[in-house]
């Protein structure tokens, strides 16, 4: 089951043409998985800041199937997926009145936060990926 985020086109959000801002779309992504985060019980501040273990986005791509514009209503599905040991990626789907706009992917890489190197997915991240998916 992936997780639902609902969010809705802000002026900010849009471009000189008043159509989402490409990047905008993963910053949307981004609070969707955020969001999910949250959902699980999962303190994001204590996530994000000062971490022993650390996320980062090492690929992201969109794919856009329609514009998106001011005052839009979207739904995001999120999807994770464990790719390995030390990897999972994201995808997202996100939705105008039940019509594909846009898709993403981002594939996070688990790393010790003081070393910055490569480690395993802790069980409770695991964990996490399992509910949501």
């Amino acid at each position: 089951m992936s997780f639902t985020y609902n969010r809705t086109i802000r002026f900010q959000d849009t471009d000189a043409a008043g159509i989402v801002y490409f990047a905008n779309v993963l910053t949307i992504c981004h609070e969707a998985y955020e969001a999910a985060l949250e959902s699980l019980g999962i303190d994001i501040k204590q996530f994000f800041t000062n971490p022993s273990t650390a996320f980062p986005i090492v690929h992201a791509d969109v794919d856009f199937m329609r514009p998106m514009y001011c005052g839009d209503k979207l739904v995001v599905n999120l999807t994770p997926l464990r790719i390995s040991v030390e990897q999972f990626e994201i995808d997202y789907q996100t939705y105008i009145n039940e019509k594909l706009a846009a898709k993403a992917t981002t594939r996070h890489v688990c790393i010790d936060a003081a070393s910055r190197k490569k480690i395993g997915l802790s069980a409770e991240i695991v964990k996490c990926l399992e509910k949501l998916r």
